[in-house]
């Protein structure tokens, strides 16, 4: 059969993918476009299985929240380099991903891939991810998702740039307010809203660092004790986010600025692109060196 140009143009209008990979797709399916395109996705799982195991420490944090602010989901999105982050067909694969895991109710990652992406229910969130990785030729991962249901107070968010997000769910206040407070925990990183809600695990080691810190001052026990107690103290308004200093106006905490708003925080999630993915340092004197070495 007759490989026209109709035909190509069709398959990349399809596919999305390169004019010559397409023409050799059809000449291998004898101009077959069905054909065509299962071999091409066959193709594409293949590459991202390849390159699966690369590291993805750069990408997107994407959020979206319904109109009624009682619903919300906060993803990262993972690639290799910055200039795939910014790349439209990237951008425009995470926002469709953030639009699917809004509206489907999943809450987790794993049940988020199985899914019909928004705006294209021919294909699954996965799906689409392994044709773009065969598209863009880097290894693309949605690696967590953050879900607010059934909010008693109002969801409010802050995006600092694409790289760190935060949802709040607030109580009584307002539109500026929400957001001054989610502006807050993204630039504090707070570990959770108040004293009560820091792990006794983490107070034990806490307690335990600053003893040590104590003990070798010399002081008695009786100061030692009062020392610890001060330090415990110290700690807890640097972590919680009731007690930090507030951003915009450290002469007050965040505590005081709820209060005086009459507002509550009830939770927040906060998610950083890359955070707790160890990335590799590549030294690219030493990798030719080895290629000339033959190793």
């Amino acid at each position: 059969m007759a490989i026209t140009a109709a035909l190509v143009k069709e398959l990349r209008e399809r596919t999305g993918a390169g004019m010559m990979e397409c023409k050799a797709a059809l000449v291998e399916a004898n101009g077959d476009i069905e054909a065509a395109i299962e071999a091409m996705r066959k193709s594409g799982q293949a590459k991202a299985a390849k390159k699966s195991g690369r590291t993805a420490a750069e990408g997107v944090i994407m959020i979206e929240i319904a109109d009624d602010g009682k619903n919300g989901v906060m993803v990262e999105i993972n690639c290799e380099t910055d200039f795939v982050a910014k790349d439209s067909n990237f951008l425009a694969f995470a926002e469709a991903v953030t639009a699917t895991a809004l509206s489907s109710g999943v809450t987790d990652v794993e049940s988020l891939a199985t899914q019909p992406l928004a705006g294209d229910s021919a294909t699954t969130v996965d799906g689409a991810r392994e044709a773009l990785v065969a598209k863009i030729g880097e290894n693309i991962q949605v690696r967590r998702l953050q879900r607010f249901d059934s909010a008693e107070g109002q969801l409010y968010s802050y995006l600092h740039g694409v790289r760190i997000g935060v949802v709040v769910e607030l109580a009584g206040g307002d539109v500026t307010l929400g957001r001054d407070i989610a502006m807050h925990v993204a630039a504090s990183n707070p570990m959770c809203v108040n004293a009560d809600q820091v792990p006794a695990a983490t107070l034990d080691k806490e307690r335990e660092i600053f003893k040590a810190q104590a003990l070798d001052s010399g002081k008695p026990e009786a100061i030692v004790e009062k020392m610890i107690e001060g330090r415990m103290r110290k700690y807890l308004e640097e972590v919680t986010l009731l007690g930090q200093p507030f951003v915009k106006n450290p002469d007050q905490t965040v505590a005081q600025l709820l209060k005086q708003a009459g507002a509550e925080v009830h939770r927040f999630a906060r998610l950083e692109v890359g955070e707790g993915i160890e990335k590799k340092v590549e030294n690219f004197a030493e990798e030719v060196m080895a290629q000339v070495r033959g190793n």
